[in-house]
């Protein structure tokens, strides 16, 4: 069912809809012209929505894209976190298990490609999410070092900084170009941390 608001519009699921609406032409936007070039008035246009519908839902300009940052930042926030190792892993599955955890953030940039440029490249906040980023893998090497997964004398601050930049690297020059999938991505960059460059290695 659906009832008026104040100003006579309809709430429900055409609001829910038409809010959604705006948020994704906004991300594009954003992505595609940054932040200064955006208008409000082309999402509106964009939408085929009217600018007094924009601000029911969104007091500004920098209202809308504030909330596209934190949803990149809560999301990528939680995928970090569920990436940490949990005790008891088989030593034969632990790559796999690695590679699963990096998988599912890369597979989320790929599939939220405008969000991710937003939040990861450019917005003012990018490096301090990456920063944060680096800081939780880092507080998850070390747990996985104590339980016995890496070796002790690693600088996980290092490591956590290093897998970092190759995320942000690659992401752009493999992933959003499609030359790999998330998953075989992944695979490299673990397998590429794990065992190096020399022969013999595995």
């Amino acid at each position: 069912m659906f009832f008026l608001n104040q100003r006579g519009r309809k709430k429900g699921a055409d609001g829910t809809k038409s809010r959604e609406l705006f948020l994704t032409i906004a991300k594009e936007e954003f992505a595609n012209n940054g932040y200064h070039e955006t208008k409000v008035s082309t999402i509106v246009e964009k939408a085929g929505l009217t600018q007094p519908s924009f601000y029911l839902y969104f007091q500004s300009k920098q209202a809308i894209f504030q909330e596209i940052l934190d949803s990149f930042r809560i999301k990528l926030t939680d995928l970090t976190t569920k990436s940490r190792l949990s005790p008891g892993i088989d030593e034969h599955s632990l790559e796999d298990r690695i590679a699963e955890g990096l998988s599912a953030i890369l597979k989320f940039f790929a599939e939220n490609m405008y969000l991710t440029i937003i939040g990861f490249y450019m917005s003012a906040e990018a490096d301090e999410i990456k920063e944060k980023m680096a800081n939780q893998i880092k507080d998850n090497l070390l747990y996985e070092k104590e339980i016995g997964y890496f070796h002790l004398h690693l600088d996980m601050k290092f490591v956590s900084e290093s897998l970092v930049g190759m995320i942000e690297h690659l992401t752009k020059t493999q992933l959003f170009t499609g030359l790999k999938e998330p998953e075989a991505l992944a695979k490299e960059i673990v397998q590429f941390l794990l065992y190096g460059m020399i022969r013999g290695y595995k």
